[in-house]
């Protein structure tokens, strides 16, 4: 009997600056993800802390260094707590529609303007149509982009002010990229509420798991992941509860939050 797809060849990459934590070096592992069973290859990877990246399936193999924890959420165990509650009531009114995976220029436009405001001279700063294009729609897998609208008016659509290009697996959803209007002060919070929508997306379609990717405890550009709970992470014995770490947000933030949802 021959076996249902070829088993994966892996590459590693060379080192690299971590762009998480200064000094150090971070290391790739991968794999292409190609052919009629790509589907099945990226949801058996993805339980072992692979993401997706266009055609690529990823995840960390750094020599001296495990900083790099994959985790998700347990979508039908989440209750939002009075703070979220609010966020979900606020945007509520937001039209949240499920599009095939095509890139569109109002899409790059808002993605330009999110890595403008939250992430000025990174690693993605420089994309252009091309390069958004080949992210949205190079998928082997069945994925789609979320996007986020105002409510109509005068029978025309609203503007876009949230995507996220999301891939379902077999047992859950994983955001592979998500943004937003971050400027947008009368949407306050707006990303958080995207990673709500598809914890309850995922419960609605009976999917036990969001996705969420990497944390990596201390970095402060990841501590909002810690605020979805119950959340697991991938350790070397498989997934388990994380139950150790305060839910990480700083008194400041959560002042700022609780004002702005007020």
């Amino acid at each position: 009997m021959t076996a249902p797809f070829r088993f994966p060849r892996f590459f590693v990459t060379s080192p690299s600056p971590c762009p998480y934590l200064p000094g150090r070096q971070e290391r790739k592992v991968f794999t292409e993800l190609n052919g009629p069973h790509a589907g099945e290859l990226n949801d058996a990877l993805g339980r072992i802390g692979f993401r997706r990246s266009q055609s690529v399936a990823y995840r960390p193999s750094c020599a001296s260094c495990t900083a790099c924890v994959s985790v998700r959420v347990v979508a039908h165990e989440f209750e939002p707590n009075a703070t979220q509650r609010k966020l979900i009531k606020r945007n509520a009114d937001l039209d949240v529609t499920a599009c095939r995976p095509w890139a569109t220029d109002e899409q790059f436009q808002l993605l330009r303007r999110y890595l403008a405001s939250r992430h000025p001279g990174g690693g993605m700063a420089g994309m252009d149509e091309g390069d958004y294009a080949d992210m949205v729609e190079h998928s082997p897998v069945n994925s789609f982009i979320i996007e986020y609208r105002e409510p109509a008016q005068n029978g025309r659509q609203g503007r876009l002010i949230g995507a996220c290009l999301t891939d379902q697996q077999a047992d859950g959803l994983s955001m592979i990229y998500s943004f937003f209007d971050a400027d947008a002060a009368d949407r306050p919070g707006l990303g958080n509420f995207i990673i709500m929508d598809h914890i309850l997306r995922a419960r609605s379609a009976g999917l036990p798991y969001v996705y969420l990717g990497y944390w990596v405890k201390g970095s402060a550009r990841m501590e909002y992941k810690t605020r979805y709970r119950p959340l697991e992470v991938l350790g070397p014995s498989g997934w388990h509860l994380l139950v150790d770490e305060p839910v990480a947000v700083s008194a400041t933030t959560q002042a700022a939050l609780e004002g702005e949802l007020a």
